[in-house]
């Protein structure tokens, strides 16, 4: 299905309700009506309209989380605290070639949804992998990626982080946390997430799911990514 949603003939299509989206978010119109005006307005399906909603962000919200966007360069030394389920599935679904989606804030994201439920696929030991490689170039001072624990599976993935970290020598520490976003939206560390609601509560952020897809695009090709920006 997927493949006809998000076909190239799809993409001018869905460029332009991420502007509309944008637009009526700029003018402060409420998320579910926006949303349902626009989706209705294109005729979109729910996973388009998924895609669309994450892609899309206000005027302002666009300019604040660009203003706090670190560079991979800028953080030797400094303390990084990590969304991992957000970054994870991202590499997961990178790695099983599905739709990533690069949105208006120029973050890249998936279309993975929880609902308190995750479970473990053959991609993720190599997402976290990769996910550990990156970080370790970057030379932080201290690393913490939190899972979030009500969500099932959520001790095995951080037990699978820890293992993997601790066989390529690396000081990163996973655990997991009630409550992640407002624990990563308090930190005075760097965030590493894509999630807009953490984005726009954090201070310094970094976009380590894009980050990582970019140093690995030879592994991942063919890369099956929508620029809606």
């Amino acid at each position: 299905m997927d493949e006809e949603l998000f076909s190239e003939q799809a993409v001018p299509v869905l460029r332009g309700a991420v502007a509309d989206l944008s637009w009526l978010r700029t003018r402060g119109y409420s998320d579910a009506s926006a949303i349902k005006l626009v989706g209705d307005r294109y005729q979109l399906r729910s996973r388009q309209r998924t895609a669309v909603g994450r892609s899309s962000c206000s005027d302002s919200a666009q300019e604040d989380r660009v203003s706090r966007r670190r560079d991979p360069e800028t953080m030797e030394s400094r303390s990084l605290v990590i969304d991992g389920l957000n970054v994870i599935t991202t590499l997961e679904v990178a790695l099983a070639q599905g739709v990533l989606l690069l949105g208006r804030d120029s973050c890249m994201r998936d279309m993975a949804s929880f609902h308190g439920s995750y479970r473990l696929v053959e991609e993720t030991e190599r997402a976290v992998g990769i996910l550990i490689d990156v970080v370790e170039s970057m030379r932080p001072s201290d690393v913490t990626l939190y899972i979030d624990r009500p969500v099932s599976n959520s001790g095995r993935l951080a037990e699978i982080v820890r293992t993997a970290a601790f066989g390529k020598g690396s000081r990163i520490e996973a655990t997991t946390a009630d409550r992640v976003d407002q624990v990563l939206q308090a930190s005075s560390a760097v965030v590493a997430s894509a999630d807009s609601a953490i984005l726009d509560r954090c201070g310094d952020w970094l976009n380590l799911a894009r980050i990582a897809v970019e140093r690995n695009r030879i592994e991942l090709a063919p890369l099956w990514l929508l620029d809606l920006s």
